[in-house]
């Protein structure tokens, strides 16, 4: 729940610096120095420990991230938080379950069924809801949602692979949260330097406007993450996942209200729905 709140608030941050790829790199970088010391204190007696499968663990973590985080930052400024967000908090877990019963062989109880119904109308009821019909004629704001509708499940992707890469490795291999989540960042870090090079001008800038938005994000960002690894370490992914989409909700209410997107009642209406339908494919 707390990891939730916390989520969602860098979330609201990340839209309002309105950035790209430069705003990452740069987020990442402050992550790098403002945990620097809890890192080297963690990871002073762990690390050199470390083999090839945990460095493995870490690169394919910070690639996962890297490649989420941009997409999340682009769909932001494609479309609105309400219906990016919830779509991409709620997709994951959604798709997940999908691909276990189509090709895993998995079976879906009636509970797991209006889950999926859940989660179909909350998705609906974001995107806009009846406003969809009645806004056919507009034909920007149509398109501004369907962006949404489609960075927000590209981003559920990669949701889901990053949760399922990072909770082997802090359950099975007994990787730290903390030490997984701060070394992974080196790797975000890295691959995220061409595009800060690529205009310098620009990226000096962008920096300047963006650095309170970039420094909160990476000083509260990674106390979220953590919190869920942590809880993945003492009770099971299937519960976690769920508890965790509570962020929904606040990112549907704060966003509403300080971003002033539209139908405000009816996304909160939507995203309780997704929360609700990805608990229920949980106990389904």
């Amino acid at each position: 729940m707390l990891a939730g709140v916390i989520h969602a608030s860098w979330n609201i941050a990340a839209k309002k610096a309105n950035g790209d790829a430069r705003f990452a790199f740069q987020s990442g970088v402050f992550l790098m120095v403002v945990w620097a010391p809890l890192g080297i204190v963690l990871g002073w007696n762990v690390v050199p420990l470390w083999g090839a499968t945990e460095w493995g663990f870490v690169l394919l973590s910070g690639v996962l991230h890297v490649v989420y985080y941009v997409i999340l930052l682009r769909g932001y400024r494609k479309s609105d938080l309400t219906v990016v967000y919830p779509l991409a908090r709620g997709s994951g877990p959604l798709i997940s379950s999908l691909f276990a019963i189509l090709f895993l062989g998995e079976h879906i109880t009636l509970t797991g069924v209006g889950g999926v119904l859940g989660v179909v109308l909350g998705v609906f009821l974001v995107a806009g809801g009846p406003r969809l019909w009645r806004a056919t004629n507009d034909a920007a704001l149509r398109q501004r949602v369907h962006k949404g509708i489609r960075y927000g499940v590209l981003t559920g992707l990669f949701i889901a692979a990053y949760t399922v890469t990072d909770s082997y490795a802090v359950k099975w291999l007994a990787m730290s949260p903390i030490l997984l989540d701060y070394f992974g960042n080196f790797v975000r870090v890295l691959l995220l330097v061409p595009a800060a090079l690529q205009d310098r001008t620009e990226t000096v800038r962008l920096w300047r406007a963006q650095w309170k938005y970039a420094l909160l994000v990476a000083a509260i960002s990674p106390v979220s993450y953590v919190l869920v690894l942590y809880a993945v370490q003492q009770a099971p992914i299937s519960h976690v996942a769920p508890a965790r989409e509570v962020s929904m909700l606040f990112a549907a209410l704060i966003g509403g209200h300080l971003l002033r997107e539209g139908d405000r009642l009816l996304r909160l209406v939507g995203a309780c729905c997704i929360a609700a339908g990805v608990i229920a494919l949980a106990l389904g």
